[in-house]
């Protein structure tokens, strides 16, 4: 090691997993404006990533061929643009194969009766609020989407936060919380992510450059070979 390097590791902050909700909103605008990379380009490389690792931890092989569908709930804001970028992806690897044409179908609404989700899909993945979003601020359908997401049997992948999370406190453990299976950082984990319980905890964050991964202090996986996504 260089004495050059050994000053940099002197002289860095204490090396952390998580970000705060102010650092996750400073670490976008420094992307966006810095470093130049726009917003949609920003979330078509957040719904590839989750769209792959949706795919290492339920491979087509895994799902019934009767359950091959994957059902993506998308909110308003952008973790609902991620979702849909997911959900094309998803349809690319082959994971939606019921249906015969590239036009991904849409649902007029998220049906109440939990049953007939679980009966219908392989899978549910949460795309409804992102960090800093309320259940109030986007109105019934979402709130009634986390109810029904709330009951489901079937596996359930949530991207950046569980949908209701509070993105530093949690706030999801119990009954009233989502408890996915599976969690998708974006960019980089987010505090809540440290109460996260589940099997399944991957970062899609590749693209956040060595000097940004460096002035946020973040402690994060290496990707193997061409992988986006890294586990947790």
């Amino acid at each position: 090691m260089s004495s050059a390097a050994g000053r940099d590791l002197a002289q860095a902050p204490e090396e952390r997993h998580f970000l705060s909700t102010e650092e996750a909103a400073a670490l976008e605008r420094e992307l966006l404006e810095d470093y130049r990379f726009g917003r949609q380009q920003l979330v078509e490389l957040c719904g590839h990533a989750s769209a792959v690792a949706v795919t290492k931890v339920f491979p087509l092989p895994t799902l019934s061929r009767k359950q091959r569908t994957v059902l993506v709930v998308c909110g308003p804001e952008q973790n609902g643009a991620v979702g849909l970028v997911c959900a094309r992806h998803l349809r690319v690897f082959d994971l939606t194969t019921q249906c015969e044409k590239m036009d991904i179908p849409f649902l007029s609404y998220l049906p109440t009766e939990v049953q007939l989700v679980n009966d219908a899909y392989g899978l549910v993945v949460d795309a409804v609020m992102g960090p800093g979003v309320e259940p109030c601020e986007v109105g019934g359908p979402c709130t009634r989407a986390l109810a029904t997401l709330k009951l489901l049997s079937i596996p359930l992948v949530s991207l950046d936060i569980p949908s209701g999370w509070d993105a530093e406190t949690g706030g999801g453990d119990g009954e009233d919380g989502l408890q996915p299976d599976v969690l998708v950082s974006l960019a980089a984990p987010k505090l809540c992510a440290g109460r996260f319980s589940g099997r399944h905890h991957f970062v899609a964050g590749r693209f956040v450059p060595d000097d940004v991964r460096r002035k946020f202090a973040l402690r994060l996986p290496g990707y193997m070979g061409t992988d986006c996504v890294a586990a947790l």
